[in-house]
C-alpha cells in the first residue's frame, strides 16, 4: 500500500513539475523578440542588450538550479539512534522506532504514531507524503509534490527570490519598451509591442503573486518561525510544562499537556494571543538569518549562490529563545487560572 502510494505521488509530481517549467520557459522567445528587435534593431545598443541578456538569463539558470535542488533532494528524515529510518521505499523498521532511546510515546509531538518513529522538535508528519519531515514548512504542489524542510527551505527561497526579481527585471524594461513603442509608433513593427506588453502585464501579475509570498517567507526567517508554526498557534500546547495543580471542581480539566478540543474559548483565546509573542525559536534576526541561510563549510556561500542549499546544523536540535521557557510557564498559569474562572 505505501509503495503504490508513493507511486501515486512521484506519478502526480511529474504531472506538475511541467507546469512550473513552463511557466519558466514560455516567456523566453517573446523575450528575445524584445530584446532583438527593440535593443538591436531600433536602439543599435549591444551592451544594453547583452546586459538584459545576461542578467535575466542568469537569474533564469539560478532558478532552474533551485528547483531541480528541490525536486531531487530529500527535505530531510528524523534518524533512530543515529541512523536512517527506513530502506529506499521509506519503510519504517518498527523494531528500531520502539527500542529507540529517550522515547516518551505518551507525549504529543515526541513520537510519531503513524512512522512509529522519534519525532524531533519542528518535525511534522506529512500526510500527502506519508511520512515524517525534519523543520516541515509546507507542501508544495507546484515544486514536485513535495515538502519543503529542513534540507530544501533555502532552495525554496532561493527559488522564490530568482524568480520574484526575474519577473521585476523583464516587466520593467518590458514596460519602458511599451511606452516607447507608444511614444514612437513608427519607428517599430506591429508583433514587437505585442510582446512587450504581454511581458510587462507577465511580469507585473508574477511580481504582485511571488513577491508578496518571498516577504511573508523572509518574515519567518526573520522570527524563525515555519509555515506550520506561524499558522498553528496551539502547538505551543506541546511545549508548555507541568500545569500548575488543577482542582477537581474545575469545570474545564486539562490534560498534561493540554489538547486544543479541551480548552475553552477564553483560554483558547490566551493561546492565540500567546503566539504573538512566544517564539520559541528567536534568537535575534542576525542570528535566525544564519541559523538558515548561514554555512560551515569554506566557500559555502557559493551553493548558497547558486542553489540555496539547506539550512544550516542537523535539523534536529535548535537553539531555544532563553525567554521561551520563562513566557510558556506563565501561559500555563494563565490556562489553569482561566479555568478556575469557569
Amino acid at each position: 500500500m505505501n509503495f503504490c502510494y508513493g507511486n501515486t505521488l512521484i506519478v502526480y509530481g511529474v504531472h506538475v513539475c511541467p507546469v512550473t517549467f513552463l511557466f519558466l520557459l514560455a516567456p523566453q522567445p517573446s523575450w528575445l523578440i524584445v530584446l532583438v528587435n527593440y535593443h538591436l534593431r531600433i536602439l543599435r545598443d549591444p551592451w544594453l542588450f547583452a546586459r538584459h541578456l545576461a542578467i535575466s538569463y542568469t537569474l533564469t539558470i539560478l532558478a532552474f538550479c533551485s528547483l531541480i535542488t528541490i525536486i531531487l533532494r530529500d527535505p530531510g528524515r528524523p534518524n533512530v539512534n543515529g541512523h536512517a529510518v527506513g530502506d529506499a521505499d521509506g519503510d519504517v523498521d518498527i523494531t528500531q522506532a520502539l527500542l529507540a532511546d529517550d522515547l516518551d510515546i505518551s507525549c504529543p509531538g515526541k513520537f510519531c504514531r503513524k512512522c512509529w518513529a522519534p519525532k524531533p522538535p519542528r518535525t511534522h508528519h506529512c500526510q500527502h507524503c506519508g511520512r515524517c519531515v525534519l523543520k516541515m514548512d509546507h507542501h508544495c504542489m507546484w515544486l514536485g509534490y513535495k515538502c519543503i524542510g529542513h534540507r530544501t527551505y533555502t532552495s525554496f527561497l532561493h527559488f522564490l527570490a530568482c524568480i520574484t526579481l526575474l519577473a521585476m527585471y523583464i516587466g520593467g524594461v518590458c514596460a519602458s519598451s511599451v511606452y516607447y513603442a507608444f511614444d514612437n509608433p513608427l519607428s517599430i513593427d506591429e508583433q514587437t509591442p505585442l510582446h512587450e506588453m504581454s511581458l510587462a502585464l507577465a511580469g507585473i501579475i508574477f511580481t504582485m503573486v511571488i513577491g508578496p509570498f518571498l516577504v511573508y517567507h523572509m518574515f519567518l526567517v526573520t522570527t524563525n518561525q515555519t509555515t506550520l508554526e506561524h499558522i498553528s498557534p496551539f502547538l505551543l500546547l506541546r511545549e508548555l510544562p507541568p500545569l500548575p495543580p488543577q482542582h477537581s471542581s474545575d469545570r474545564y480539566r486539562l490534560s498534561e499537556p493540554p489538547l486544543e478540543h479541551e480548552l475553552s474559548f477564553s483560554q483558547r483565546r490566551l493561546v492565540r494571543d500567546a503566539h504573538g509573542y512566544i517564539k520559541l525559536y528567536d534568537m535575534g534576526w542576525r542570528g535566525n538569518w544564519a541559523q538558515v541561510v548561514g554555512w560551515e563549510k569554506p566557500f559555502g556561500w557559493v551553493n548558497r549562490i547558486v542553489v540555496g542549499g539547506g539550512c544550516k546544523g542537523d535539523g534536529i536540535s535548535y537553539p531555544r529563545n532563553p525567554k521561551a521557557d520563562e513566557l510558556l510557564a506563565r501561559l500555563a498559569a494563565e490556562l489553569v487560572d482561566a479555568d478556575k474562572v469557569h
